[in-house]
């Protein structure tokens, strides 16, 4: 077989199946890629070829070519009768990539299978990208009801109970209920009691209700258990409630706000000592300065006249009372002021306030409406009914009091 024939020229075909010969286009072997200039000789000395003859002679072996002499034997191109060619002079073989082929069986040919090249697939870098996702169409439908995210511990935003609630058309406000009420009517009876005995014994119902003040507003932030911060609130109580009974009753005011300053300016240290977040120490630090300020205004019952405690605390008593009861909305609050004025002006006729007593119990039972609200809002729990929603009407009212103690007595 000639050399032609295998580097692609169009010769006699030994593969023609019995049906005629191919056209010679079918058999014919083209190279399409880049390839070595085949005809360039390297340059090679006289003595080299000699030298390279005296060995091959030596070996026993016919002398050749200096490139054959060093190369590797050279493949040889088996047709299917197993006579082999060899390559060409001085030719390398070409290393040719593999190829998928698709066999087809032979139609009466000598040979058994004959191979032709399949299109190779697309490179990855010209197929066409995958269409990216439709954002309308993978949204979530607008009335398929609103998505809540989980709970987190890593300072992500989640949804509130109250955001959910307003989300679901809800009201965020639970009122505490009757058996808070009823809670807070013996505390204020109890503060009545005291302030009817002397000074020091208001001071034993006084402390409890300004340890439940600063644990209650804490808890109701949702911070718990915020044990230093609610420590420093109660110290600042307690202080309040020392200075007041060193000074006397006619110095109250000035040592409930000698006091509260003196907080509001330990809080802003010690929360500027903190590590944590910036936004978690501004939230931390509005928390401490309320609470402490809570529990200090909560000394108030301590600097007011006993009549005025007593008043003060039995109209407070009916006012929750009577909100606790299962009243329709704009009737609840007006019920309720209507009870701590009627209790005022009884609680008046036996202190000596008389009728006066009446507006005393008014202002103090608006006041407990307002810590109602305060202990009601943004859904609080059991724990905070039952601190906040106590201790927060009596605290409310004890400017109210305090002042009007002063004003009426």
């Amino acid at each position: 077989m000639s050399n032609d024939h295998y580097y692609g020229g169009q010769q006699h075909d030994p593969y023609a199946d019995a049906n005629g010969p191919r056209n010679p286009a079918e058999v014919t072997q083209t190279w399409e890629g880049q390839t070595w200039d085949t005809t360039y000789q390297p340059a090679v000395s006289y003595d080299r070829i000699q030298a390279d003859r005296a060995r091959a002679q030596a070996q026993g072996q016919t002398p050749g070519t200096p490139f054959q002499s060093q190369a590797a034997p050279l493949p040889q191109h088996q047709d299917p009768a197993g006579h082999g060619t060899p390559e060409p002079y001085g030719r390398q073989p070409y290393p040719q990539q593999p190829q998928p082929y698709e066999q087809y069986p032979s139609q009466g040919s000598p040979a058994a299978y004959y191979a032709e090249p399949v299109a190779e697939p697309a490179p990855a870098a010209f197929a066409e990208p995958a269409p990216a996702a439709d954002p309308v169409a993978t949204a979530p439908a607008a009335d398929a009801g609103p998505a809540y995210s989980s709970p987190t511990t890593s300072g992500h935003t989640r949804l509130t109970d109250a955001q959910r609630a307003r989300a679901e058309g809800r009201s965020p406000i639970i009122d505490p209920g009757m058996r808070p009420a009823a809670l807070t009517a013996v505390l204020g009876l109890l503060l009545a009691g005291g302030a009817a005995l002397g000074p020091y014994g208001l001071l034993v119902p006084l402390v409890l209700l300004q340890g439940l003040t600063a644990a209650g507003w804490f808890r109701l932030n949702g911070m718990w258990p915020a044990r230093q911060g609610i420590a420093l609130a109660f110290l600042g109580g307690l202080v309040a409630d020392a200075a007041l009974l060193a000074t006397g009753r006619e110095h109250a005011a000035a040592a409930i706000l000698g006091t509260l300053g003196v907080w509001v300016l330990l809080c802003l240290v010690l929360q500027l000592r903190s590590h944590a977040d910036p936004d978690e120490r501004m939230y931390g630090l509005m928390a401490t300065l309320a609470s402490a300020a809570l529990t200090v205004v909560a000394t108030g019952h301590l600097g007011a006249a006993p009549d005025a405690v007593v008043v003060g605390g039995v109209a407070v008593a009916a006012a929750v009372l009577a909100r606790a009861l299962p009243l329709p909305g704009p009737v609840s609050p007006i019920a309720a002021l209507l009870a701590s004025a009627g209790a005022g002006i009884a609680a008046g006729g036996l202190t000596g306030l008389g009728t006066s007593g009446a507006l005393l119990g008014l202002g103090a039972g608006v006041c407990a409406l307002v810590g109602l609200r305060a202990a009601a809002y943004d859904y609080p729990s059991r724990f905070v009914h039952m601190t906040a929603g106590v201790a927060l009407p009596l605290t409310a009212a004890a400017p109210a009091v305090y002042l009007l103690g002063r004003a009426l007595v």
